[in-house]
């Protein structure tokens, strides 16, 4: 399993095996933005938010833009704090308050991003989310000890320019894994 140089899976995908048990996390591919002894915090990088688009999520934030703005997905990054916002982007923009997760990409969560991003000022790749997945100390261990996750070295195509169907397929796929083999039922094959 790929980790960084102290044992974290910060800056990589974390992936949710069949038998994971729970439907909030299904078939979700989670790009990991901390992980240390105290516990771990990520996106999910597949999952859309349907009822509300960008220009609405502007507005109601009260940010005021010049231009027309372009929709831009909105996904649900995880079941916590699922009204705090935050935007996974390219490290091509860094502000004081931006989160440098590894050589590629960062994390934002102020409204100057957003602004920037509606301008068209903001960074060449970025994915805005409502909430997070996060875990106690240990916990995500436990899960990953469980069989309930998979992380794979993350790829800045899969998380910024491929299809949301399509992101945890191909980051299985990076694995080797078959997903025709896999079964969702421990002992059977």
């Amino acid at each position: 399993m790929p980790v960084n140089k102290e044992g974290y899976l910060e800056g990589q995908l974390l992936l949710a095996m069949p038998n994971i048990g729970d439907p909030r996390f299904e078939r979700t591919a989670i790009y990991m933005c901390s992980h240390s002894s105290e516990g771990a915090m990520g996106l999910v990088i597949n999952r859309e938010i349907e009822n509300i688009n960008f220009g609405q999520l502007l507005e109601q934030l009260t940010i005021e833009t010049e231009g027309p703005i372009t929709d831009i997905p909105i996904h649900a990054g995880g079941p916590v704090e699922t009204g705090r916002g935050f935007v996974l982007h390219s490290a091509d923009y860094v502000q004081d308050t931006t989160l440098i997760v590894s050589e590629t990409i960062a994390l934002t969560a102020t409204v100057d991003i957003l602004r920037a991003i509606a301008e068209d000022r903001g960074p060449r790749n970025h994915l805005l989310a409502l909430g997070y997945a996060g875990w106690a100390a240990g916990q995500l261990e436990m899960e990953i000890q469980a069989n309930g996750w998979l992380s794979v070295r993350a790829d800045e195509e899969i998380v910024f320019n491929t299809e949301l169907e399509d992101k945890w397929p191909r980051a299985m796929a990076m694995l080797g894994v078959d997903l025709s083999m896999l079964s969702s039922e421990a002992g059977h094959a």
